[in-house]
């Protein structure tokens, strides 16, 4: 558990850290931006100023101050409008025409549309009896825009790094568990192989020297179970081959197995087809999910209630459900069921659920959840094996 708080701590840090930055772009950019408006709308008017003295001259005036500054608009796209809407000239703009006269006509409209979003400034002209106006419109600079969405860039780049960085950490965080699994089951398969071969020939020798004992059976049982575990703690880590096999066969031993080590107060019920349902498996290891989903139900029911296990299959999958009558689990606890080192039992090691998930989705890819659970009503586990 402390693993998986750390890689929680890590992911709200990786957040808080995309959002501060992502509001601190754009509070800058906002500032910015803001400061270059209102530095183009300076310049803006001074080109309608300079307009306006264009228009106005007559011969004694002098003209190139005036001209040198329309003409240094290189980057604001301007569209001076006459009284009646009409475009009378343009600069940095980009319309497409037959001729200059076509032009005008397309940029009109243009014009016409800044004008009503207010970005205009209307300057009057001193023409004798009957003066006029005329409208300067201008649009922001291609700078001021690309500077406007520059944030939002920003904000994707920092998103798509924290999701890289989450699925490193979540990957590294698996990579761990994988080594941590292989290392301990193979060096339990180690440890258990030598006591195990010295209790094999101990039972050979009570055998002999007690041919009619009756326990002596009953513990070659035991033993031959022992060697059980050990081959399946020594398939982890490996990837052991699956063999067509008979999924009823397979649970019929776990129920079995079930029957001679619980109390006669757990009821085990088969809801299984008439005909065989065969597939792929790793009998030794998938026996060993079912026994572990069959001990946690004993343990949520308490030693007392109805385990079902159910088999159906269609096109594509074999489906196997695992339900008690148990204390359930609750609604805040289900995405953790199958963490490693969670558990809501005062003793465990928290690791049934996630071997099981690792040797149905690793082994058989396949897929395991909790189809249902309600918490004083029981819980069912549903496993699909693709056929």
């Amino acid at each position: 558990m402390q693993w998986t708080d750390q890689i929680r701590r890590v992911k709200i840090l990786l957040v808080i850290a995309a959002i501060i930055i992502a509001v601190a772009s754009l509070v800058v950019s906002h500032f910015l931006v803001r400061d270059l408006f209102t530095e183009e709308h300076n310049r803006m008017e001074v080109w309608a100023e300079a307009m306006r003295s264009l228009s106005n001259a007559d011969e004694t005036t002098d003209l190139n101050l005036v001209l040198k500054v329309i003409n240094e608009n290189h980057t604001i796209p301007v569209i001076v409008l006459d009284e009646n809407g009409e475009a009378t000239t343009f600069r940095n703009l980009n319309v497409q025409g037959r001729d200059y006269e076509d032009s005008l006509r397309h940029a009109t409209p243009i014009g016409r549309q800044l004008k009503q979003r207010g970005k205009v400034i209307k300057i009057d002209i001193d023409s004798g009896d009957d003066p006029e106006s005329i409208y300067v419109c201008y649009d922001d600079s291609v700078m001021l825009k690309r500077l406007s969405s520059w944030p939002y860039v920003q904000l994707g780049v920092v998103m798509i790094f924290v999701v890289i960085a989450i699925f490193a950490l979540l990957t590294s965080k698996r990579a761990e568990q994988n080594k941590v699994w292989v290392g301990l089951s193979k060096e339990t398969a180690h440890q258990l192989g030598t006591p195990i071969s010295s209790l094999m020939a101990w039972t050979e020798i009570l055998r002999e020297s007690y041919p009619d004992d009756t326990l002596i059976p009953e513990m070659d049982k035991d033993v031959k179970r022992l060697q059980l575990i050990a081959d399946r703690f020594s398939k982890i880590g490996s990837l052991p081959e699956p063999v067509p096999t008979s999924l009823n066969e397979v649970m019929d031993h776990v129920v079995d197995y079930m029957n001679r080590r619980t109390s006669q107060k757990v009821m085990m019920v088969k809801d299984f087809p008439a005909h065989d349902v065969i597939i792929r498996l790793n009998a030794s290891l998938f026996e060993w999910v079912i026994e572990n989903l069959c001990k946690n139900a004993v343990d949520a029911m308490e030693g007392s209630g109805r385990i079902t296990l159910h088999i159906e299959e269609n096109s594509k999958y074999a489906i196997i459900e695992v339900s008690d009558t148990g204390k359930g689990i609750k609604k805040k606890d289900l995405r953790n069921v199958f963490t490693p080192g969670f558990t809501t039992k005062k003793r465990g090691w928290g690791l049934g659920l996630s071997l099981a998930k690792r040797i149905i989705e690793e082994y058989h890819r396949g897929r395991i959840f909790v189809k249902s659970s309600e918490v004083g009503k029981g819980t069912t586990f549903r496993i699909e094996l693709n056929k």
